[in-house]
């Protein structure tokens, strides 16, 4: 099966053993490679998952050789909420590919992004009828809550991590995400990390792989 999207993907060492999936969302202007560099320590240890790292639909408007989940370029909140629905439907029909090529639940695929990725991912975890494994995200906000809370069906375990000097997507957002899924009855688990700015430090990394370890273990 070829996949709606461009994906690097990273399978565990015995492929017969496959039995969830991590699916990584990069930022604004990067790419399925950029992203893929958190497999390196978490193949290790979560020997029978297939992480798949998929391109956006959109080159970058900014960054002619990276990619987009949904165009920045206008300042508009109306443009911004249904250019992200488009990325919702594209990605929505790529984990549909992943579930039917792996025979894998739904209850058994973590969605994990950084910054643009994030707000995609948060918004997936909780618009499906299905409920995914985990969400983990990465330096990003809720693109809108409004909307968002009008869209909810689902309430998946999260883990939010940022940096205090993220100077890109301002600190603030992560407690004003974990606000609004409190409000709406999602466990969430939130970690500031100190003197990191936009990016995903090894710390960060390391509390999203033992999240994931528990909850693929809640979630046989």
């Amino acid at each position: 099966m070829t996949f709606c999207l461009d994906t690097k993907i990273i399978e565990p060492d015995n492929t017969e053993k496959i039995d969830s999936a991590v699916i990584l969302l990069h930022g604004y202007g990067g790419d399925g490679e950029d992203i893929s560099m958190l497999t390196l320590n978490w193949k290790r240890f979560l020997t029978n998952t297939i992480f798949l790292c998929p391109n956006g639909h959109q080159k970058c408007e900014i960054s002619p050789s990276g990619f987009q989940w949904f165009d920045l370029s206008v300042d508009d909140e109306n443009y911004i909420i249904n250019k992200s629905k488009e990325a919702e439907i594209i990605l929505n029909k790529f984990i549909d590919e992943v579930k039917i090529k792996y025979h894998i639940p739904t209850s058994r695929i973590i969605l994990s992004g950084f910054s643009q990725g994030c707000m995609i991912a948060i918004n997936l975890g909780l618009i499906n009828k299905e409920k995914f494994n985990c969400v983990i995200g990465f330096s990003g906000k809720i693109i809108n809550p409004q909307d968002l809370e009008s869209r909810k069906k689902n309430a998946p375990n999260v883990l939010l991590v940022h940096g205090d000097a993220d100077e890109v997507v301002p600190v603030s957002n992560i407690l004003e995400a974990k606000d609004f899924l409190l409000r709406n009855n999602i466990n969430v688990n939130t970690h500031i990390i100190k003197n990191c700015g936009h990016h995903i430090p090894v710390e960060a990394s390391s509390l999203a792989l033992q999240f994931i370890k528990k909850n693929l273990l809640l979630k046989k």
